[in-house]
């Protein structure tokens, strides 16, 4: 199987389980970046969202997509390929102002939307194959826009991130116990600089977040990236 179907696959499981746990999906009172509520927030999106068109790329739940419409006006597209996690994000916030929650694999989305003012992804990113997505994201961003991404940096086991362009093995722990297997794209911010030059994506900082506990070596990549003013075209 394709890595980005099975992560598809494992996503779907994970929110079946918490279907069937009736799992609460909470309003979130900030965006957040890392695994724990601490470090930027939504201000690295812009100061202001208000009727701008926003696209959180692998939206899940869509809690934050449904914040940024809530505390910021923004108009948010929120994509995920998971029927499960979609049909939870419908369940929770399918009627929120402003936002539009949408089944869609990411790529093919961002091959037909219109420009968006700002795409961003909590964690998203690194189910898909950067091959992919690297000219969609580009095409799909208007010029002088705004891409924020969050990425897995250094799993839980202390493994780091790779100079090799080839996903990796990872562990989706599941609630109550019992895990799922994906398959993610965990690399050095230089190679996904490496990545997204060719495309006029330019990374302008790139923010290392660390869990609170000092033996917890988990932590994660959030990449700031702007698009030049030259036209980047359709995928």
């Amino acid at each position: 199987m394709h890595p980005e179907q099975t992560n598809i696959a494992a996503w779907t499981a994970y929110g079946d389980h918490h279907l069937d746990r009736r799992t609460d999906v909470p309003e979130p009172d900030r965006l957040t970046w890392g695994f724990w509520p601490a470090g930027p927030g939504a201000e690295i999106l812009g100061e202001d969202l208000t009727g701008r068109r926003v696209l959180d790329l692998g939206s899940g739940t869509g809690k934050y997509a449904a914040y940024l419409a809530r505390e910021r006006g923004a108009l948010v597209d929120a994509v995920d390929a998971s029927p499960s996690q979609h049909r939870r994000a419908i369940e929770r916030y399918g009627h929120r102002p402003g936002l539009n929650l949408i089944l869609s694999d990411a790529v093919e989305h961002l091959g037909q939307a219109d420009p968006y003012d700002v795409i961003y992804s909590v964690h998203g990113a690194a189910y898909i194959d950067p091959l992919r997505l690297a000219p969609a994201l580009a095409a799909a961003l208007a010029p002088g826009g705004r891409l924020i991404l969050s990425v897995l940096h250094t799993n839980s086991q202390g493994h780091g991130p790779s100079t090799a362009l080839a996903p990796r093995q990872e562990i989706l722990p599941l609630a109550g116990g019992g895990r799922l297997t994906v398959r993610m794209w965990v690399l050095t911010p230089a190679l996904w600089a490496s990545l997204f030059a060719p495309h006029g994506l330019v990374i302008d900082q790139v923010d290392i977040l660390r869990a609170p506990e000092d033996d917890n070596p988990l932590t994660c990549s959030l990449l700031r990236i702007h698009r030049d003013a030259s036209p980047a075209p359709r995928c």
